[in-house]
């Protein structure tokens, strides 16, 4: 018997893909090149960050002398690797732009999650 996942994955029901639902690359499809000497090269098509105000707010933070974008992301996030969704709130491309002593980061909810309606 087949699996049913790989026969899902066959029928195009459900899209391959090489990366994780968390990596900021999920979703970003994979093409080819083919070089000169024919040889194909795979690659995957641009990711464009989002514009931050995409994400609702939740708080701000201010880094503290030798905090590291990672180590905000775990206690903000919960995960260490979910850095890169500060880097987007925060239209950044650089973990180092945000990690300044003093830098004011945009703790957001995930994009396209509206901010509660306040009352």
């Amino acid at each position: 018997m087949k699996n049913p996942i790989q026969a899902m994955f066959e029928a195009g029901v459900v899209e391959q893909t090489d990366f994780p639902p968390e990596s900021r690359y999920h979703g970003i499809r994979r093409t080819q090149f083919t070089g000169a000497d024919g040889v194909p090269i795979p690659f995957l098509k641009r990711r464009f960050s989002p514009p931050p105000e995409d994400f609702a707010l939740r708080h701000v933070r201010r880094t503290k002398q030798g905090e590291r974008l990672d180590q905000i992301s775990a206690a903000e996030i919960g995960s260490p690797d979910m850095f890169w969704m500060l880097l987007d709130a925060n239209g950044a491309l650089w973990a180092e732009d945000l990690e300044a002593p003093d830098t004011e980061v945009r703790i957001t909810l995930p994009r396209g999650v509206p901010a509660a309606e306040e009352e």
